[in-house]
């Protein structure tokens, strides 16, 4: 039986007596029914984009990423295209709605936020995570009082059939889906006629073409962590139920003191390399946005959510630890993605002496997403450093507020 709790703990966030209480017995609990070992790691992750964006996402994503193109799923509302590096690394599902009228569950999560609104079926749903037994573990996690749609539900929401699909989180508005495969065997998605998408397939290859050009095609590594903005009051709850669903345990959580928030750590119970299963942070504010006119305090990570709604803010890839043409790989990558018309929102930060380098893309006018580059150096334990994740914060704060300003994404 896999143990959750025997691991170190990192950071200086003050958690509450009721996170603590219940961190404890709901990960005794899950690996005491086994759970725990019955969920393994992020097998996919599904985003879904306004009609007309799939291409150039792709594009984008090849260029950016490893992903490469493997096929395009057709089903009555929607074209759901599936990228994959390898069976080591999770697979990107990218849906696009063919009627930009058509309604659902996951536009209105859009609608209600301002800025969201403007691109109503532009967001990230949620991770699909590969378990052993699918009837038992939607069977356990029904009396731990957690909801799924019905087959029928999932049919008419047109996601592959061989899932099963938690209800949107309440905290961070994410689905969760489980898929049964042994690891030896390859992901198969129950959805539609496939085919491949003579536009797609071009714009794949010119990207991943100019990748190479670029020397930057080694380069570029598997997805390193997932990170989700949440509101302050469900900083506590958005975690413990991330680790409920899932096989993660808690890393930690550290106050970004000048940025007015918390960053907040779980990592995969099994695997200790991220880009295997990446890790998931959850990022919220210190104190709720109707106090801040009274402490004078910065609000980035609440300011966002209140303007796109909870949910993913970006995802970070790796980057190789060396060096290319005299340059620190991260700064090798972003000079020659930067020279393609691609903007970052800050200058690359920190150094080999701290550990690690990070940097924020502008967010992609296709998903909403910002594309984080990290390179960490030798034998650097941390997962992150507060320096930088202030720095980060306050940048990705600054384009928010000029897209608050402007109205739009």
């Amino acid at each position: 039986m896999s143990h959750s709790l025997p691991f170190a703990r990192h950071g200086d966030k003050q958690n509450s007596e009721f996170f603590e209480e219940f961190l404890v017995r709901l990960l005794e609990e899950r690996d005491a029914i086994g759970l725990t070992d019955m969920i393994h790691e992020i097998d996919a992750m599904m985003i879904t984009v306004d009609p007309g964006h799939s291409c150039r996402y792709i594009a984008e994503l090849a260029l950016m990423s490893p992903y490469h193109y493997l096929v395009t799923l057709e089903s009555e509302s929607h074209w759901t295209h599936i990228l994959r590096i390898d069976m080591n690394s999770p697979d990107l599902l990218i849906r696009e709605v063919k009627d930009a009228n058509t309604q659902g569950i996951f536009r209105s999560l859009n609608e209600i936020y301002p800025i969201g609104a403007f691109k109503p079926n532009s967001r990230y749903m949620g991770e699909i995570l590969r378990v052993n037994d699918l009837h038992g573990v939607v069977q356990l996690q029904q009396t731990r009082d957690f909801r799924f749609f019905s087959q029928d539900q999932v049919r008419k929401l047109e996601l592959p059939g061989n899932l099963a699909v938690s209800k949107p989180s309440p905290y961070t508005h994410n689905i969760v889906g489980y898929m049964e495969r042994p690891e030896n065997q390859l992901r198969i998605y129950a959805l539609g006629v496939s085919s491949i998408r003579t536009e797609i397939q071009d714009a794949y290859y010119a990207a991943k073409e100019l990748q190479k050009l670029l020397q930057i095609d080694d380069l570029i590594l598997p997805i390193d962590h997932l990170a989700t903005r949440i509101y302050s009051q469900n900083r506590e709850v958005a975690i413990l139920e991330w680790l409920s669903l899932s096989s993660y345990r808690y890393w930690g959580s550290y106050n970004i003191k000048d940025q007015n928030s918390s960053t907040n750590v779980t990592k995969s119970v099994h695997y200790t390399n991220e880009l295997k299963s990446p890790a998931k942070v959850f990022t919220a504010n210190n104190t709720p946005y109707f106090v801040n006119h009274l402490m004078n305090l910065p609000s980035p990570t609440e300011t966002f959510v209140r303007n796109y709604g909870p949910r993913l803010h970006h995802i970070a890839m790796a980057v190789l630890d060396g060096e290319r043409h005299n340059m620190e790989n991260i700064d090798w990558v972003v000079n020659q993605i930067t020279a393609q018309g691609k903007e970052f929102l800050l200058d690359v930060i920190g150094s080999k002496q701290e550990g690690l380098k990070q940097i924020f893309s502008s967010a992609s006018e296709h998903s909403s997403l910002i594309i984080e580059y990290v390179q960490r150096f030798g034998t650097f334990d941390g997962f992150f450093t507060k320096d930088n994740v202030a720095e980060l914060t306050r940048a990705a704060g600054v384009e928010e507020e000029l897209n608050e300003l402007s109205g739009n994404t």
